[in-house]
């Protein structure tokens, strides 16, 4: 039986265009599960990212 392997995290940084990008979504109000898509990101990178810079993001629907 074939070993199965994890599939490797890509980590990518936030730059601060990424950032900028970021809180402009955030005072728009804009649901994360359309940041994530717009962005290439998983909700839960971006809850903790907000939650470094001290922003809030809107509810999941």
């Amino acid at each position: 039986m074939a070993k199965k392997f994890k599939k490797k995290i890509a980590r990518r940084e936030y730059s601060k265009a990424d950032v900028r990008e970021l809180r402009a979504h955030s005072k728009a109000r804009t649901p994360v599960d359309k940041i994530a898509k717009l962005t290439k990101r998983t909700v839960g990178s971006l809850r903790q990212k907000a939650l470094k810079l001290g922003i809030g993001l809107g509810h999941q629907r």
